[in-house]
């Protein structure tokens, strides 16, 4: 049974600089920083904080501040990616990626996972971070399995 009231309300990630990475995630991915935990009480968190948010939430992504912290490494149990909707139509995806050509942001792969279509990158951590845009929900909802789709997505033809 579904409950539409259950989601995952954010996600917060161990970075090695917030001076590093709140840039890359306001200036590449466009969230804004809605606050930052830096006083007294970050002792009791392990570290400064920052609260990042698309607006929709009060945070959809917090960063947890370690300098001491080694890069992130994929032959390691954790996160595998964080993924970003940024709309639900391949224009916003063709924006997307311009926007990261303009940046300089380098493209790690880019896939088409038939209910959606993603670009990957790497935050300055080391971080694989998905920014995809959703296919027409019908497809999924006649066939859930076409959720387990992973083929290559062209990007020539997104510039």
């Amino acid at each position: 049974m579904t409950d539409p009231q259950r989601r995952l309300g954010h996600v917060v990630l161990r970075v090695r600089s917030l001076a590093v990475s709140v840039p890359f995630y306001t200036q590449v991915l466009g969230l804004r920083e809605v606050a930052r935990l830096d006083g007294p009480e970050r002792d009791i968190v392990g570290g400064e904080l920052a609260f990042l948010s698309f607006g929709g939430n009060h945070h959809d992504l917090a960063l947890l501040e370690s300098p001491q912290t080694k890069a992130a490494d994929p032959q390691c149990a954790g996160l595998v990616h964080a993924a970003f909707c940024i709309g639900n139509h391949i224009e916003a995806l063709r924006a997307f990626h311009a926007h990261l050509q303009r940046l300089g942001v380098a493209l790690h792969h880019a896939r088409d996972h038939e209910v959606s279509q993603s670009l990957y990158l790497r935050d300055p951590d080391g971080l694989m971070v998905e920014v995809y845009v959703d296919g027409d929900p019908a497809l999924w909802a006649a066939r859930p399995e076409a959720v387990a789709t992973v083929r290559p997505l062209r990007v020539d033809w997104l510039g």
